[in-house]
Formats: structure tokens, C-alpha cells, sequence
């Protein structure tokens, strides 16, 4: 695979470089199964009709020529037009970083609401692109007595794709209602929820294993976790609660998948604690605590209580085994952070203390209403 990405020239709006985004897409691909050979990025005025500028894409095509790449992968969200015009000129499979993280879900998706909420997602991407698939009847020329088969055919498609959005929304529907009884059952319980969230990576999935031995699937790759998991954990004093294993966030999420992963994402409007996992080895740490504030403020979930979990502290930690790692790019957002490591098991138990005491401090603080939490012995 290809892959491409572009920088606009004085943007000053984002905080995000373009090496890294690069980085990112480049993992993705790996984690979706494929290989780069080629990677080629270029700064631009704005977007061309073609995403790069046109001698940016010669030089791709002899790229092609030179490696014989079957697939060229594009760092943002491409129009269906700039996607058609890319196909026709580079000669191969085109994709953006969304339909790339869309094949991912599809990859992972195990549960029958993770299915249908990715195939949601896929088919709303895909809707607006379907008249690519019958560029070849443009050559009929256009006019009277041309409206014909091209047409009929088009808007046949077009019609069995919303019907299948429609179908979608309603078999979603239905597992989302069944799992809110579920939920319901739940909290009659009063059992405290706690739910992980954090950027693609941090580590949630290690750290929910740790927490209540739960054996769930754990690699160094984007999305290892797709559907919602939750387990019995304990605390240090014997009670215990709910803990919830989520979906990772990521930069530039497709808008379909986040709407089609809403209601899931919603789950974590039901806890009555998140634990805001970060991997603070990572360069870009501070800028994966920004989307994942900003993606609980679609969500509007930012009064939600937090408590900042700073894993991987071993990785962060200089060479000097006594030395503790540079928390100052994160500025304001480490203060009241517990620095864990949850591949190693350090400072788990603190952290399993700190839980223990904001759930308190929840409890405390709604003692006054009939909906606040207790524990279960």
C-alpha cells in the first residue's frame, strides 16, 4: 500500500502535526493487515480535486510504476468526487483514513450490535459514493434518450442502500432496547459503575485485565477492542463494582461511525465514574487527552466524574531506573493523574485505592438523592 497525506500551508488550527497523523495512518494499515511500501506527503495552498497537487500525483503514478502498489490509502476524508478522480488517475484502489478505520471495525466487530453498527456506519460512508461504481455509463453521453439503464441502475442502488440503512437502524434499535433492560436490571442493583475510556492504545485493555482478570484480547495495535465488556471488579476493602472496557477514540474518527457507535458510546453516561486511561510514553499524550475530552464533549458527558489513569509509566521513565517520568508536556491536564503501569502491575494498587475513594466521594455527595450508588458486599 500507498500511503499519502497532505498539510495546508498557515493552518495554525490544529496542534496535530502531519508526521505524526502519517505515523498514525501507517499503523492503521498495519493493524487492518496491510504494508506500506511508499509514503509521500506534500504541503498545499488547499485540497485539490484530486486531494494532492496534480504534480504530486504524477509523482505518485510513477511510484506505482516503480513498486507496483495495489492500493493507495489517503490521510483525510475524501470526497466522493476527489476519490473517483483518484481512481481514474492513479489506476488502483483508493481509500481514505476513514474507510480504512471502517474496515478495521469491520474486522473486529464480534457482537451482533458491534456488526450491525459498523455495517450502519459503512453504509451511510458509502451512500454519497455509490455513483462511482457507474462512472463507466458517463461515456453514453448525456441528454434525452440516454436517462435510461445508467440512471435506473443508479437510482436502484441508491434506494436499496437507504432501504438497508433503514433496516440497519431498526434491527439497532432493537438490540439497543434489549440491552437497555439489561442495564435496567442493573442499576436496580445499585452496583457502581466505573468505565474505561481513553485514546486508541493507551492500554485499557491491559489495565481492564489487571483490574478483574478478565483475559480479554490485549495487542499493540489500534482498536484491539470494539464491543463493551464488563466485568465484577473488587475493591481493596472487599466491595465491588462494574468495570467497563470501551471502545477506543482516535483523531479524525469518521462522523458515520461515531453516530452509529453513539448508543454504545452512551453506555458511559451510565457510570458513575470514567477512568481516563493515557499513555503518557507517547509524544503526542497531551494531544490524546484533547480528543478524548473533546469526544465526551459530542457526547456531552464532560460533567461526568474522572479520575486520570498515566499508564505506561515504565515506557515513560528515563533510563535511570529511580527516575520519574517528564510529565510536563501534559501541563494542568496530569494534576490528580495516578501513574500506573499496567503491563508491569506498578502503582495498581493505588489506583484501585484512588477509585475506591472517588467512588466514595460520589456516594457522599448524593447520599441526599434516592439515586445515588452504595456498595455491594
Amino acid at each position: 500500500m500507498l500511503v499519502a497525506g497532505i498539510s495546508l500551508k498557515g493552518d495554525r488550527s490544529g496542534r496535530w502535526e502531519l508526521a505524526d497523523t502519517m505515523s498514525e495512518l501507517v499503523q492503521l494499515v498495519h493493524s487492518a493487515g496491510g504494508e506500506v511500501v511508499e509514503e509521500v506527503t506534500q504541503s498545499v495552498d488547499r485540497p485539490t480535486s484530486v486531494y494532492m497537487g496534480h504534480g504530486k500525483i504524477a509523482e505518485l503514478k510513477e511510484i506505482g510504476e516503480k513498486v507496483g502498489y495495489t492500493v493507495a490509502v489517503f490521510n483525510d476524508e475524501l470526497t466522493p468526487a476527489q476519490q473517483r478522480n483518484l481512481e481514474r488517475e492513479l489506476e488502483v484502489k483508493v481509500l481514505d483514513r476513514s474507510a480504512l478505520i471502517l474496515d478495521i471495525f469491520a474486522d473486529r466487530a464480534r457482537t451482533k450490535e458491534g456488526v450491525l453498527q459498523v455495517d450502519l456506519a459503512q453504509s451511510v460512508y458509502l451512500l454519497p459514493r455509490l455513483s462511482g461504481q457507474w462512472s463507466h455509463l458517463e461515456r453514453l453521453g448525456g441528454g434525452i434518450g440516454t436517462r435510461g439503464p445508467g440512471e435506473s441502475q443508479l437510482e436502484t442502488d441508491r434506494r436499496l442502500a437507504r432501504g438497508r440503512i433503514s433496516k440497519l437502524k431498526r434491527e439497532l434499535a432493537d438490540v439497543i432496547a434489549h440491552r437497555s433492560r439489561h442495564r435496567s436490571r442493573r442499576e436496580t442493583s445499585r452496583v457502581p459503575v466505573v468505565s474505561l475510556v481513553g485514546y486508541t492504545n493507551a492500554g485499557k485493555s491491559t489495565l481492564f485485565n489487571t483490574l478483574v482478570k478478565a483475559g480479554v484480547e490485549a495487542e499493540s495495535k489500534p482498536f484491539t477492542t470494539l464491543d463493551p465488556i464488563t466485568r465484577q471488579m473488587y475493591m481493596p476493602d472487599g466491595t465491588r463494582a462494574l468495570l467497563t472496557d470501551t471502545v477506543g477514540f482516535i483523531h479524525k474518527l469518521p462522523h458515520a461511525l461515531v453516530a452509529a457507535f453513539r448508543a454504545t458510546l452512551e453506555e458511559l453516561s451510565e457510570a458513575d465514574l470514567l477512568l481516563h486511561v493515557v499513555d503518557i510514553s507517547h509524544r503526542n499524550a497531551s494531544d490524546h487527552i484533547q480528543v478524548v475530552e473533546d469526544t465526551l464533549k459530542q457526547l456531552k458527558m464532560l460533567d461526568k466524574p474522572r479520575l486520570l489513569v498515566l499508564n505506561k509509566m515504565d515506557l515513560a521513565m528515563s533510563d535511570e531506573e529511580s527516575s520519574a517520568p517528564d510529565l510536563s508536556a501534559l501541563g494542568e491536564s496530569a494534576e490528580g493523574g495516578v501513574m500506573i503501569s499496567a503491563e508491569k502491575g506498578w502503582g495498581v494498587e493505588l489506583l484501585q485505592t484512588a477509585i475506591l475513594e472517588r467512588l466514595h466521594e460520589i456516594t457522599s455527595s448524593e447520599s441526599t438523592s434516592e439515586q445515588g450508588v452504595h456498595f455491594v458486599g
